[in-house]
Protein backbone atom coordinates (compact mmCIF):
# COMPACT_ATOMS: atom_id res chain seq x y z
CA UNK A 1 0.00 0.00 0.00
CA UNK A 2 1.29 3.35 -0.91
CA UNK A 3 1.74 6.83 1.12
CA UNK A 4 -1.53 8.03 -0.26
CA UNK A 5 -3.54 4.91 -0.50
CA UNK A 6 -2.50 4.39 3.36
CA UNK A 7 -3.44 8.11 4.76
CA UNK A 8 -6.99 7.68 2.69
CA UNK A 9 -7.55 4.14 4.42
CA UNK A 10 -6.58 4.58 7.60
CA UNK A 11 -6.91 8.05 8.29
CA UNK A 12 -9.12 10.57 5.70
CA UNK A 13 -12.11 8.03 6.48
CA UNK A 14 -12.12 8.41 9.94
CA UNK A 15 -14.53 10.40 11.48
CA UNK A 16 -12.01 12.58 13.28
CA UNK A 17 -11.15 13.81 9.67
CA UNK A 18 -14.65 14.89 8.51
CA UNK A 19 -13.59 18.69 9.49
CA UNK A 20 -15.43 20.99 12.78
CA UNK A 21 -15.97 23.98 14.15
CA UNK A 22 -13.09 26.29 12.59
CA UNK A 23 -12.16 23.90 9.80
CA UNK A 24 -12.80 25.33 6.38
CA UNK A 25 -10.79 22.77 4.01
CA UNK A 26 -8.96 19.21 6.00
CA UNK A 27 -7.13 16.06 4.19
CA UNK A 28 -7.16 16.23 0.50
CA UNK A 29 -5.58 19.32 -0.53
CA UNK A 30 -1.75 21.14 -0.02
CA UNK A 31 -3.07 22.51 2.90
CA UNK A 32 -5.69 22.47 5.05
CA UNK A 33 -7.73 25.86 6.15
CA UNK A 34 -8.68 27.23 9.55
CA UNK A 35 -10.62 29.92 9.93
CA UNK A 36 -10.93 31.82 13.69
CA UNK A 37 -12.78 34.83 14.40
CA UNK A 38 -11.69 38.36 14.48
CA UNK A 39 -11.48 38.62 17.94
CA UNK A 40 -9.89 35.32 19.17
CA UNK A 41 -6.13 34.23 18.53
CA UNK A 42 -4.47 31.16 16.93
CA UNK A 43 -2.92 28.98 19.39
CA UNK A 44 -0.61 26.43 18.32
CA UNK A 45 2.28 23.60 19.51
CA UNK A 46 4.02 20.93 18.61
CA UNK A 47 5.37 17.28 19.84
CA UNK A 48 7.52 15.01 18.77
CA UNK A 49 7.37 11.54 20.51
CA UNK A 50 9.97 8.47 19.54
CA UNK A 51 10.36 5.52 20.25
CA UNK A 52 12.54 4.19 22.89
CA UNK A 53 12.71 7.94 24.28
CA UNK A 54 9.03 9.29 24.91
CA UNK A 55 7.32 5.40 24.70
CA UNK A 56 8.61 1.70 24.84
CA UNK A 57 9.53 -0.05 21.66
CA UNK A 58 6.44 -2.04 20.38
CA UNK A 59 3.88 -0.20 22.35
CA UNK A 60 0.35 -0.82 21.72
CA UNK A 61 -0.81 1.12 18.53
CA UNK A 62 -4.44 1.96 19.95
CA UNK A 63 -2.65 3.01 23.11
CA UNK A 64 0.05 4.90 21.50
CA UNK A 65 -2.17 6.75 19.57
CA UNK A 66 -4.44 7.77 22.19
CA UNK A 67 -1.31 9.19 24.94
CA UNK A 68 0.40 11.01 21.48
CA UNK A 69 -2.33 13.19 20.59
CA UNK A 70 -3.46 13.87 24.41
CA UNK A 71 -0.20 15.10 25.36
CA UNK A 72 -0.17 17.39 22.67
CA UNK A 73 -3.43 18.36 22.67
CA UNK A 74 -2.59 18.94 26.61
CA UNK A 75 -0.75 22.53 25.76
CA UNK A 76 -4.20 23.81 24.38
CA UNK A 77 -5.36 22.98 27.94
CA UNK A 78 -2.36 24.94 29.63
CA UNK A 79 -3.25 28.00 27.48
CA UNK A 80 -6.91 27.94 27.76
CA UNK A 81 -8.11 27.51 24.13
CA UNK A 82 -10.33 25.61 22.43
CA UNK A 83 -9.40 23.18 20.22
CA UNK A 84 -9.72 23.24 16.28
CA UNK A 85 -7.35 20.80 14.50
CA UNK A 86 -4.63 18.63 14.48
CA UNK A 87 -2.22 17.29 12.01
CA UNK A 88 0.02 13.76 11.79
CA UNK A 89 3.13 13.23 10.63
CA UNK A 90 3.90 9.51 11.08
CA UNK A 91 6.93 7.67 10.91
CA UNK A 92 7.11 3.67 10.11
CA UNK A 93 9.22 1.27 10.12
CA UNK A 94 6.76 -0.80 7.72
CA UNK A 95 2.82 -0.66 6.80
CA UNK A 96 1.41 -3.25 9.03
CA UNK A 97 -2.32 -3.58 8.22
CA UNK A 98 -3.50 -4.49 11.95
CA UNK A 99 -1.05 -2.12 13.48
CA UNK A 100 -2.29 0.89 11.52
CA UNK A 101 -6.17 0.17 12.07
CA UNK A 102 -5.42 -0.11 15.83
CA UNK A 103 -3.65 3.55 15.61
CA UNK A 104 -6.10 4.72 13.74
CA UNK A 105 -8.91 3.77 16.01
CA UNK A 106 -7.28 4.88 19.04
CA UNK A 107 -6.32 8.09 17.22
CA UNK A 108 -10.13 9.16 16.50
CA UNK A 109 -11.03 7.83 19.74
CA UNK A 110 -8.96 10.87 21.77
CA UNK A 111 -9.79 13.09 18.65
CA UNK A 112 -13.60 12.62 19.25
CA UNK A 113 -13.29 12.85 22.56
CA UNK A 114 -11.30 16.01 22.88
CA UNK A 115 -13.04 17.30 19.87
CA UNK A 116 -10.70 18.18 17.55
CA UNK A 117 -10.29 17.51 13.91
CA UNK A 118 -7.54 15.78 12.24
CA UNK A 119 -6.45 18.08 9.06
CA UNK A 120 -3.10 17.30 7.46
CA UNK A 121 -0.34 15.02 7.94
CA UNK A 122 2.59 12.95 6.47
CA UNK A 123 3.92 9.54 6.72
CA UNK A 124 7.48 8.25 5.60
CA UNK A 125 9.30 5.30 6.31
CA UNK A 126 11.87 5.02 9.33
CA UNK A 127 12.18 4.27 12.84
CA UNK A 128 9.08 4.76 14.25
CA UNK A 129 8.23 8.28 15.55
CA UNK A 130 5.57 10.80 15.27
CA UNK A 131 4.86 14.52 15.71
CA UNK A 132 1.82 15.90 16.20
CA UNK A 133 1.07 19.84 15.87
CA UNK A 134 -2.18 20.97 17.27
CA UNK A 135 -4.47 24.53 16.62
CA UNK A 136 -7.07 26.03 18.81
CA UNK A 137 -8.10 29.27 19.77
CA UNK A 138 -8.66 31.53 22.49
CA UNK A 139 -10.14 35.07 23.29
CA UNK A 140 -8.09 37.81 22.43
CA UNK A 141 -5.74 38.80 26.05
CA UNK A 142 -7.10 35.84 27.87
CA UNK A 143 -4.49 33.10 26.55
CA UNK A 144 -2.86 31.41 29.63
CA UNK A 145 0.57 31.82 30.09
CA UNK A 146 3.74 31.35 32.58
CA UNK A 147 4.25 34.46 33.27
CA UNK A 148 1.28 36.20 35.51
CA UNK A 149 2.23 34.81 38.83
CA UNK A 150 1.93 37.23 41.13
CA UNK A 151 3.01 37.74 44.97
CA UNK A 152 0.50 36.36 47.23
CA UNK A 153 -1.56 34.53 44.47
CA UNK A 154 -2.52 30.77 45.49
CA UNK A 155 -0.83 27.80 43.82
CA UNK A 156 -2.92 25.54 42.43
CA UNK A 157 -3.20 22.00 40.86
CA UNK A 158 -5.89 20.43 38.83
CA UNK A 159 -5.78 16.64 40.20
CA UNK A 160 -3.84 13.45 41.73
CA UNK A 161 -0.16 13.82 40.25
CA UNK A 162 2.13 10.71 39.94
CA UNK A 163 0.48 7.99 38.62
CA UNK A 164 2.27 8.33 35.35
CA UNK A 165 5.16 8.09 37.05
CA UNK A 166 4.15 5.09 38.95
CA UNK A 167 2.93 3.60 35.75
CA UNK A 168 6.47 3.57 34.71
CA UNK A 169 7.18 -0.18 36.20
CA UNK A 170 4.93 -1.75 34.64
CA UNK A 171 5.06 0.00 31.00
CA UNK A 172 8.76 -0.97 31.16
CA UNK A 173 7.58 -4.48 31.72
CA UNK A 174 9.98 -4.19 35.46
CA UNK A 175 7.28 -5.12 37.50
CA UNK A 176 3.63 -7.04 36.65
CA UNK A 177 0.43 -6.16 38.63
CA UNK A 178 -2.96 -7.00 37.69
CA UNK A 179 -4.69 -5.26 40.90
CA UNK A 180 -7.23 -2.62 39.92
CA UNK A 181 -4.44 0.17 40.96
CA UNK A 182 -2.13 -1.26 38.31
CA UNK A 183 -4.53 -0.86 35.98
CA UNK A 184 -5.48 2.77 37.32
CA UNK A 185 -2.12 3.91 36.81
CA UNK A 186 -1.54 2.39 33.27
CA UNK A 187 -4.82 4.36 32.14
CA UNK A 188 -3.52 7.15 33.22
CA UNK A 189 0.01 6.81 31.60
CA UNK A 190 -1.45 5.54 28.40
CA UNK A 191 -4.71 7.78 28.16
CA UNK A 192 -3.87 10.93 29.71
CA UNK A 193 -7.32 12.89 29.40
CA UNK A 194 -6.19 16.89 28.80
CA UNK A 195 -8.13 19.21 31.12
CA UNK A 196 -9.33 21.29 28.31
CA UNK A 197 -12.65 22.41 30.25
CA UNK A 198 -10.25 23.56 33.34
CA UNK A 199 -8.07 25.73 30.61
CA UNK A 200 -10.92 27.52 29.67
CA UNK A 201 -12.92 28.44 33.11
CA UNK A 202 -9.34 29.71 34.50
CA UNK A 203 -9.02 31.93 31.45
CA UNK A 204 -9.74 35.34 33.55
CA UNK A 205 -9.11 33.47 36.70
CA UNK A 206 -5.93 32.04 36.48
CA UNK A 207 -2.70 34.42 36.64
CA UNK A 208 -0.36 31.72 35.15
CA UNK A 209 -0.92 28.05 34.01
CA UNK A 210 0.84 24.95 32.04
CA UNK A 211 0.60 21.62 32.42
CA UNK A 212 2.59 19.11 34.30
CA UNK A 213 4.56 17.35 31.59
CA UNK A 214 8.03 16.96 33.22
CA UNK A 215 7.28 17.03 36.93
CA UNK A 216 5.28 19.25 39.54
CA UNK A 217 8.72 21.05 40.63
CA UNK A 218 10.12 21.13 37.40
CA UNK A 219 7.25 22.53 35.73
CA UNK A 220 6.60 25.11 38.71
CA UNK A 221 10.21 26.18 38.04
CA UNK A 222 9.42 27.32 34.48
CA UNK A 223 6.61 29.10 36.18
CA UNK A 224 8.39 30.43 38.75
CA UNK A 225 11.44 31.91 35.96
CA UNK A 226 8.43 33.11 33.59
CA UNK A 227 6.64 35.10 36.72
CA UNK A 228 10.03 35.99 38.21
CA UNK A 229 8.26 34.91 41.92
CA UNK A 230 9.08 31.88 43.68
CA UNK A 231 6.64 29.40 44.18
CA UNK A 232 6.58 27.58 47.65
CA UNK A 233 5.17 23.98 48.00
CA UNK A 234 3.59 22.56 50.65
CA UNK A 235 4.00 18.81 50.58
CA UNK A 236 1.32 17.68 52.75
CA UNK A 237 -1.31 19.25 50.53
CA UNK A 238 0.06 17.92 47.15
CA UNK A 239 -2.76 15.42 45.90
CA UNK A 240 -1.83 11.61 45.42
CA UNK A 241 -4.55 9.34 44.12
CA UNK A 242 -5.35 6.50 46.30
CA UNK A 243 -4.08 4.64 43.04
CA UNK A 244 -0.96 5.49 43.51
CA UNK A 245 -1.02 4.84 47.25
CA UNK A 246 -2.06 1.53 47.16
CA UNK A 247 0.37 0.53 44.18
CA UNK A 248 3.55 1.91 45.74
CA UNK A 249 5.08 2.92 49.36
CA UNK A 250 4.88 6.47 50.82
CA UNK A 251 8.19 7.93 49.55
CA UNK A 252 7.90 6.41 46.28
CA UNK A 253 4.30 8.02 45.68
CA UNK A 254 5.65 11.26 47.17
CA UNK A 255 8.64 11.28 44.52
CA UNK A 256 6.78 10.01 41.97
CA UNK A 257 4.07 13.03 42.86
CA UNK A 258 7.23 16.00 43.16
CA UNK A 259 9.11 14.98 40.13
CA UNK A 260 7.46 12.60 38.11
CA UNK A 261 6.38 13.41 34.37
CA UNK A 262 3.87 12.85 32.36
CA UNK A 263 0.57 13.63 34.67
CA UNK A 264 -0.55 16.28 32.09
CA UNK A 265 -2.41 17.98 34.40
CA UNK A 266 -2.57 21.58 34.91
CA UNK A 267 -0.31 23.55 37.70
CA UNK A 268 -1.66 27.49 38.06
CA UNK A 269 -1.39 30.27 40.23
CA UNK A 270 -4.95 31.98 41.27
CA UNK A 271 -5.81 35.36 42.89
CA UNK A 272 -7.09 34.20 46.32
CA UNK A 273 -10.87 35.85 45.54
CA UNK A 274 -10.93 33.30 42.93
CA UNK A 275 -10.89 30.02 44.30
CA UNK A 276 -14.22 29.93 45.98
CA UNK A 277 -16.23 30.86 42.85
CA UNK A 278 -14.47 28.35 40.91
CA UNK A 279 -14.62 25.28 43.59
CA UNK A 280 -18.23 26.35 43.94
CA UNK A 281 -18.51 25.50 40.27
CA UNK A 282 -16.92 21.94 40.99
CA UNK A 283 -13.95 22.82 39.54
CA UNK A 284 -10.93 20.43 40.68
CA UNK A 285 -8.62 23.04 42.06
CA UNK A 286 -6.21 21.85 44.98
CA UNK A 287 -4.27 24.61 46.41
CA UNK A 288 -0.85 23.26 46.96
CA UNK A 289 1.18 26.33 48.03
CA UNK A 290 1.28 29.75 47.11
CA UNK A 291 3.44 32.58 45.55
CA UNK A 292 6.15 34.73 47.03
CA UNK A 293 9.23 37.24 46.32
CA UNK A 294 12.31 35.49 45.18
CA UNK A 295 13.12 32.93 42.53
CA UNK A 296 12.89 29.47 41.80
CA UNK A 297 10.85 26.73 43.66
CA UNK A 298 11.30 26.32 47.72
CA UNK A 299 9.21 23.07 49.33
CA UNK A 300 8.19 22.61 52.66
CA UNK A 301 7.72 19.61 54.37
CA UNK A 302 5.66 17.66 56.85
CA UNK A 303 7.80 19.29 60.10
CA UNK A 304 8.36 22.44 58.70
CA UNK A 305 11.50 22.18 56.96
CA UNK A 306 11.93 24.46 53.90
CA UNK A 307 14.52 23.31 50.98
CA UNK A 308 15.08 25.63 47.68
CA UNK A 309 14.42 22.87 44.54
CA UNK A 310 16.37 22.71 41.44
CA UNK A 311 14.40 23.14 38.25
CA UNK A 312 15.27 19.76 37.59
CA UNK A 313 13.01 18.09 34.57
CA UNK A 314 13.98 15.53 31.48
CA UNK A 315 16.10 17.70 29.32
CA UNK A 316 17.21 15.80 25.51
CA UNK A 317 20.69 15.86 24.67
CA UNK A 318 21.39 17.04 28.67
CA UNK A 319 22.85 13.69 29.43
CA UNK A 320 20.08 13.13 31.84
CA UNK A 321 17.22 14.19 33.98
CA UNK A 322 16.23 14.64 37.26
Amino acid sequence: MGEFELIGHYFASAACAQGGDGVVLGIGDDCALLEVPADEQLAISTDTLVAGVHFPHDPDPYLLAQRALAVTVSDLAAMGATPIGFTLALTLESANADWLQAFAQGLDQMARACSISLIGGDTTRGPLSLTLTVFGRTPKNLALTRSGAQVGDLLCVGGCLGNAAGALPLVLGQRSDDSGAAKALLQHYWSPQPQLALGQALRGNASAALDISDGLLADCGHIAAASRVRLQIELAKVPVSAALQAFADAETARNCALSGGDDYVLAFTLPAAKLAPLQAQGWPVHVIGSVQAGQGVELVDESGQRSLQAKGGYQHFAGSGD
